[in-house]
């Protein structure tokens, strides 16, 4: 384990004089700006518009911005501008490479494709925002999101469609944006990206309602003390309808003492029906802080789980906890640490802890490599510890 670290530190520092010698990578200058480029409140934030995609969107907003008038319009003589925005597309996708030396591994999954990802956001009548989203994996095609949400008031805005769950900070982040290879073990298996419960993923989504606002703006800033989330939702996750009737009820409680630093809380009560008709319940709640500032990232959660799970005879619980630092060393080198440990039913026994450490490295706006080592500390193996190695490449399109 110390051998593979210190070689991919070592590896990480060589790279800096390298890179600084390079003249098209010091042209490039400061991306920290456009990494997050939507509000970390909006869940499924997307990465931006890629080098393709940009010139999709300037030429459909040049073209509407000149557009004739249309007596069919309400108003005679308004462009179509004043009804609707230009649609902004975007799409990205990441490739994968993994190494494991666990036993029955066979050294990892090598070469995958990780997603590929294409979406569009747009407005109509100013106070209607609305977003699709499409996901491929290797083979497999399916929608992402798609919402309508009336935003005319900061303090009250309603959406409805398909999208993320108001559970975690984390689960909001897309992967570009989240610092490592993949989530949190409670993001994947408590809010839903891989969920405990169903055995498969849903993306952390669900389809219904959500409600939410941000109250009370600091004289001194402008920033909002409190931002709120409340959610009815079918409950079966992604692109499907309810089963049973009832629905899962998320919330979320948000403060920010001072800007950029978040105190939350969540709640979710609810229950999904599985393949055999079985209704499993569903109580979770999290406790967490995040604070995100001039491209420095601090976030730790705690996550728990209780009720009766498919397959599963004790009393249905499940916990754990991570914290995440990243630490920006260059205008295009971020680094970030993470300890991950989960329990999948809350005992010592069952806890599967991951510490982490990730260098990112953004070469373009449009182009991201990181490298992630991983030591895996699993209680339930025979061969309890295995390190990873992974190298992801992040392009947006």
């Amino acid at each position: 384990m110390k051998k593979i670290l210190s070689t991919l530190l070592v590896a990480s520092l060589a790279a800096l004089p390298m890179m600084a010698e390079n003249d098209e990578v010091q042209e490039v200058k400061d991306y920290s700006e456009e990494r997050i480029e939507t509000s970390e409140f909006e869940p499924n934030g997307t990465p931006g518009s890629g080098f393709m995609t940009s010139l999709v969107n300037n030429s459909l907003s040049s073209a509407m911005e000149s557009a004739p008038a249309s007596t069919s319009k309400p108003a005679v003589g308004r462009k179509l501008t004043d009804y609707a925005s230009a649609p902004k597309f975007g799409g990205y996708f990441i490739g994968k490479y993994t190494y494991s030396d666990q036993d029955g591994a066979k050294g990892g999954t090598g070469f995958s494709q990780r997603l590929t990802r294409l979406y569009v956001d747009g407005t109509i009548l100013t106070d209607f925002k609305y977003r699709i989203q499409a996901q491929v994996n290797n083979s497999s095609f399916h929608i992402k999101d798609y919402f309508v949400e009336w935003s005319h008031w900061k303090e009250l805005a309603v959406k409805v469609g398909q999208y993320k769950r108001a559970f975690l900070f984390e689960n909001p982040y897309n992967p570009w944006d989240v610092g490592a290879g993949d989530y949190a073990q409670i993001t994947n298996c408590l809010a839903g990206i891989s969920d405990k419960d169903t055995g498969g993923g849903n993306g952390g989504r669900d389809q219904g309602l959500q409600v939410q606002g941000d109250l009370f703006p600091a004289k001194s800033d402008g920033h909002r003390f409190i931002h709120y989330q409340l959610q009815v939702m079918n409950g079966q996750g992604i692109n499907a309808g309810d089963k049973n009737g009832h629905k899962d009820f998320i919330g979320s409680l948000q403060i920010q003492p001072v800007k950029d630093l978040f105190i939350g809380v969540f709640g979710w009560t609810g229950d999904y029906v599985d393949g055999t008709g079985a209704e499993i319940d569903r109580n979770r709640w999290a406790a967490s802080v995040k604070y995100e500032h001039n491209d420095w990232t601090v976030r730790a959660e705690y996550a728990h789980a209780q009720g009766i799970l498919a397959n599963y005879t004790g009393e249905g619980k499940a916990d754990g906890w991570y914290a995440t630092v990243g630490v920006p060393c260059t205008p295009w080198l971020k680094v970030y640490g993470k300890y991950d440990a989960y329990r999948a039913d809350k005992s010592w026994e069952s806890m599967k802890t991951i510490y982490s450490i990730i260098p990112n490295f953004q070469l373009h706006k449009n182009l991201m490599l990181q490298v992630q080592y991983n030591h895996v500390h699993n209680r339930k193996l025979a061969h309890k510890d295995y390190n990873e190695l992974w190298a992801e490449m992040y392009v947006r399109f």
